[in-house]
């Protein structure tokens, strides 16, 4: 490409020499012949230079020089050019011109100098209808239809009538449906009803707008119909996605002769790709091959995009390895594709053979490829991306930045992710978003709630990914305060009420133990989704209100949705943890027989779970037998702990037996094994078990806990003795313990000893000796209660079972 040097457009102008001759007249009607020329053909930058040239030979320009450059300026996206240009028309006395004054209208409106266009405008002593819509392009352009259709509606108190330009002019910007129906009545009342280009402008913006059934109307009316009234039809019903009517106007497109092209295919893939259906989509894919329309590179970008949506891998590396020129944008599907279906890792592979192909990357591109780093928590290819955008200094814009923050939240480097949080010029929700996320996500509450405030100064107003990344993290961590806090900024801030956002309070008051807030918070919510119902379900049956959960089910059911498989395993975790044995069972039986749901694994191993809580642990081993059809750890399990419980010793060797046949890399499950073994005396079998378990190279994580401390989360391992303050927090327990036994010991010793019997299931030690609570049951905590109430006594016990030599700590409450 030539390099412009219009050495004399950066100098002062001069008035040119040459007379107004015949000659000169002459010469300058050349000169224009030519400017036209190379500009019709696409040669701007040589219209620029041959008008260099003009002025050289000192051949005076005329009004009909200017357009032209001026077309040629925004083309080449020269600014500087273009004012210069603007000096000489004013210099040659042309500014009154209503054709180079449009056209000067159209030059700052391309560079978004509005104020600037409507002086021109406002300056033109005569003005017809080019100035006129051409100045209302501007605004509309740039979104301000008020602005637009007060500009109109002053045309026409000039006594200016419009033309079909005008009205494509506004309808090219229009996204209401109450402007295009004005709009509509307009060229009505102008007799523009037989223009097939503006009828079919409507059509198009009647479907942008989710009108489909003005669309429609407007369509059958329409005397003349070409493939692009087809399209925008089409078009608009892709939108709103209704596949079923695309197919009846593709059939209807063929019995009137009107084929569909690569247009109509286009919009008939973008749909099935919402409507997620991949035979229905194969289909269409064979209609294209057969049309002959296989190898558009748009086609062929968009097939890719629906089958990524329907989870075909196979079929969108077909049409990603047979299209013969890739460009940036089918690389860049296959990539963001490949990571919004968890497959970073592939998606990386292509990026590095995008990179290999000399394909540029979009910064796109690069968003998807950080997003791909962050999925896999690599650091070292983040790295390396951000130095390959460093290294080709790359206009990195606000997206990529975004990507770069979270793919260092995600790796753990909150410190590298400020640093480009604050190079961001112009932070959109999303930058808020991403790096307030990164801290609560890495357990830093505290800065997380300290941007959150930032932003709120910053004046950019949260939105529901904000306010729901922030719950999730006080729901995880048990910030109940801060959790309120953040809902009571959602109720002043005014944002707009989803279920999104319930779905997050209803978890996050569960998770605290407050289900009266949860209650009514669910309650608050107009459209319940399915995952509101599992969250509040699953809420009341994690504490122990199964017939309440069950009730919330019931309530579902009688809404009209239909539950899935994530509501069945939230209702049968409620019966399983409140003993509801018959009513888990049934529910059970009621997934295939009523909704034709088949059970899952995970259901199978609930209805386990809650045999054997019930006691019933060879009906639990029956129904392992019959369900599950390869063995299952975790199942076998919960078998194994039901069967130490309830000293079945001939079942409890047959399910150990098989639990060690396993090959599995948790190193719970040899840890659980070789206490079995213990337990029922086989020393040898212990051994065996921690050998293969050393051999596998496995090591059981110690159990821990974590403590909420002014926005700090720390955390405290079993057998831990590396905290600075480690003698302080001993000695505060050793005299909590010493506290709570003194305490325990008298208020049990004034309880009935049958009460004590049934709790302790062994009698109780003298006054003398040093009160060590045995493992409770969960049997025996429910007998006890009954008991107490009986008595006008509510007892509540928190027992945390350890497997470990160390004492089991308890902390009893009882309120008389």
């Amino acid at each position: 490409m030539h390099k412009l040097k219009l050495d004399i457009l950066f100098h002062p102008l001069k008035q040119p020499p040459f007379g107004h001759s015949a000659a000169a007249a002459a010469a300058t009607k050349s000169f224009n012949a030519t400017l036209h020329r190379l500009s019709s053909e696409g040669f701007h930058h040589h219209a620029l230079l041959t008008y260099n040239s003009m002025l050289k030979s000192s051949v005076p320009p005329d009004p009909f020089t200017f357009p032209t450059l001026l077309k040629a300026c925004i083309s080449l996206n020269l600014l500087r050019h273009g004012l210069l240009l603007h000096q000489h028309v004013v210099v040659n006395g042309f500014s009154s011109d209503s054709y180079i004054g449009s056209s000067l209208i159209s030059f700052y409106s391309s560079f978004g100098i509005t104020e600037d266009a409507q002086k021109v405008f406002d300056t033109m002593p005569e003005r017809n209808i080019v100035p006129w819509t051409t100045v209302i392009g501007c605004y509309t352009r740039t979104g301000d239809f008020e602005h637009a259709f007060y500009l109109y509606n002053s045309m026409l108190h000039e006594g200016i009538k419009p033309t079909s330009v005008t009205f494509l002019t506004l309808l090219s910007g229009v996204s209401e449906s109450i402007h295009v129906e004005c709009l509509h009545t307009c060229i009505v009342k102008y007799g523009f009803v037989g223009h097939i280009a503006l009828l079919n402008s409507m059509l198009n913006v009647y479907g942008k707008c989710g009108r489909i059934e003005y669309a429609r109307k407007l369509f059958e009316w329409m005397d003349e119909k070409d493939i692009v009234s087809w399209n925008s039809l089409v078009s608009g019903c892709a939108l709103v996605g209704n596949t079923e009517e695309l197919l009846t106007l593709m059939y209807r497109m063929r019995s009137e002769n009107s084929w569909p092209d690569h247009q109509t295919y286009g919009a008939l893939v973008s749909a099935i790709a919402k409507d997620g259906s991949a035979e229905f989509g194969k289909v269409v894919h064979g209609q294209i091959v057969a049309a002959g329309f296989e190898l558009d590179v748009h086609l062929q970008t968009s097939l890719m995009f629906m089958y990524l949506k329907c989870r075909n891998m196979d079929y969108t590396f077909k049409i990603f390895e047979r299209a013969k020129d890739k460009d940036v944008v089918l690389w860049t599907t296959i990539i963001s594709g490949l990571v919004q279906n968890e497959r970073a890792d592939r998606a990386l592979e292509v990026f590095q053979s995008m990179l290999c192909s000399r394909i540029e990357p979009s910064t796109t591109t690069i968003a998807s490829a950080l997003a791909a780093c962050a999925q896999l928590g690599s650091l070292k290819v983040g790295t390396s991306i951000h130095g390959y955008m460093l290294r080709q200094r790359m206009a990195i814009d606000t997206p990529a930045q975004n990507s770069l923050i979270t793919m260092y939240s995600k790796c753990g480097y909150l410190k590298q992710a400020l640093i480009v949080f604050h190079m961001i010029k112009n932070r959109d929700v999303v930058s808020w978003n991403a790096i307030v996320a990164g801290n609560a996500q890495n357990g830093h509450l505290s800065m997380a709630l300290h941007l959150f405030n930032e932003m709120r100064i910053a004046h950019q107003r949260p939105d529901s990914v904000t306010v729901v990344c922030l719950l999730q993290i006080c729901a995880s961590i048990g910030a109940y305060q801060q959790g309120k806090w953040i809902h009571n900024l959602v109720v002043r801030s005014y944002l707009e009420p989803c279920v999104k956002i319930g779905t997050a309070l209803v978890d996050m008051y569960c998770k605290c133990g407050d289900l009266d807030s949860a209650k009514k918070c669910f309650d608050r919510v107009i459209e319940r989704d399915l995952i509101l119902w599992s969250t509040i379900i699953s809420g009341y049956g994690s504490h122990g209100k199964g017939e309440t959960a069950l009730a919330l089910y019931m309530e579902l059911v009688q809404s009209g949705l239909t539950p899935n498989s994530i509501i069945f395993l939230s209702v049968l975790y409620a019966c399983s943890h409140n003993g509801l044995v018959d009513h888990g069972l049934n529910l059970f039986d009621t997934m295939a027989r009523d909704f034709k749901i088949e059970p899952e694994l995970e259901h199978c191993a609930c209805i386990v779970d809650l045999l054997c809580r019930a006691g019933r642990v060879k009906d639990a081993y029956n129904f392992y037998k019959m369900k599950f059809p390869e063995p299952m750890a975790n199942a076998l399990g919960i078998i194994l702990d039901a069967c130490k419980t309830k000293t079945l010793e001939e079942l409890r060797d047959v399910v150990a037996k098989e639990i060690s046949e396993l090959d599995h890399e948790d190193a719970g499950r040899y840890v659980q094994l070789a206490h079995s073994y213990a337990s029922m005396g086989q020393w040898e079998g212990v051994g065996k078990t921690w050998v293969q378990m050393r051999e596998l190279g496995l090591k059981k994580l110690p159990g821990w806990s974590f403590i909420d401390l002014h926005g700090v989360i720390t955390t405290f391992f079993m057998g831990q003795t590396s905290h600075p303050q480690q003698e302080d927090i001993m000695l505060v327990l050793k005299n909590l313990s010493e506290e709570i036994s003194e305490r325990l010991h008298c208020l049990l010793s004034e309880l009935p000893r049958d009460i004590l019997s049934v709790i302790f299931n062994s009698n109780f030690p003298p006054a003398s000796n040093r009160l060590t609570l045995p493992a409770i049951t969960r049997h025996s905590m429910l007998v006890a209660s009954d008991l107490l109430k009986e008595s006008k006594t509510y007892f509540l016990l928190r027992s945390e079972i350890v497997k470990d030599p160390l004492p089991i700590m308890a902390t009893v409450n009882i309120m008389l």
